[in-house]
């Protein structure tokens, strides 16, 4: 029973049986609320940070996969707790700023080192922006997952730094990509023509500025997991 779905004289027939009504739509509630939560079973789509990834651009998508029923699986250089940092160009400043000001932001947890996933086992690959992908990149095994998203032809989002994991990776040669302004250099140096759009969609690649461009961009890769996923779906293992 689906509470949503029950009409008006229906829910109140079951409220005027008292207690034993009120507990079947609380109870039709929480299975209803179960059937969308994520489970080990679910989709799974990797992220993986590193100390100084933006918050936003990492906490964002990491509920909003949830929300249509795919679990968030974060990955590091290790399996251990992470710095994650705020980014933006501080309004009112009095000194102005020509580049963007990094503060300290939450913490969020990696499940697994970069040099044990198997990324087979994923639906789709989603890289953060901050400064953690200026050192991630050098990583052999993250480069290797990398690939394995576009060899497949799984979807991947990457949003603002992270322009920089997948340019060294050399996956994005002859795509049209975006990214913030700054790292314009970094989207063509790996053979990508740049583009200064809020989103960007090539193939399975979809590309963002920065976390102001959340809304496009996540609707964007969605429909790609969704659309990928509507059969069957590999989940992590």
């Amino acid at each position: 029973m689906n509470p949503d779905h029950l009409n008006r004289r229906e829910t109140l027939g079951l409220l005027a049986a008292g207690t034993a009504g009120a507990g079947m739509i609380a109870s039709a509630a929480k299975a209803d609320a179960q059937d969308k939560e994520p489970g080990p079973d679910s989709p799974a789509i990797l992220m993986p940070i590193g100390d100084a990834t933006e918050a936003v651009d990492t906490l964002y998508p990491f509920f909003r996969v949830a929300e249509d029923g795919f679990r968030a699986v974060v990955c590091g250089p290790e399996a251990r707790t992470y710095h994650m940092v705020l980014h933006e160009v501080p309004p009112g400043a009095k000194i102005p700023w020509d580049i963007t000001e990094e503060r300290p932001g939450y913490h969020i947890k990696a499940e697994v080192a970069f040099r044990d996933v198997d990324p087979t086992k994923y639906a789709g690959l989603f890289v953060s922006g901050g400064r953690a992908p200026e050192y991630l990149r050098y990583d052999k095994d993250l480069m290797r997952i990398t690939r394995h998203f576009f060899e497949a032809n799984k979807p991947v989002a990457v949003v603002c730094h992270g322009i920089e994991i997948v340019s060294a990776a050399g996956v994005i040669k002859g795509r049209t990509v975006t990214t913030v302004a700054k790292c314009a250099l970094d989207a063509e140096q790996g053979g990508a023509k740049y583009v200064d759009k809020p989103c960007v969609v090539d193939g399975n690649l979809v590309t963002a500025r920065t976390w102001h461009d959340s809304a496009p961009f996540m609707r964007a890769f969605m429909k790609m997991l969704t659309g990928q996923n509507s059969g069957s779906r590999p989940a992590a293992g």
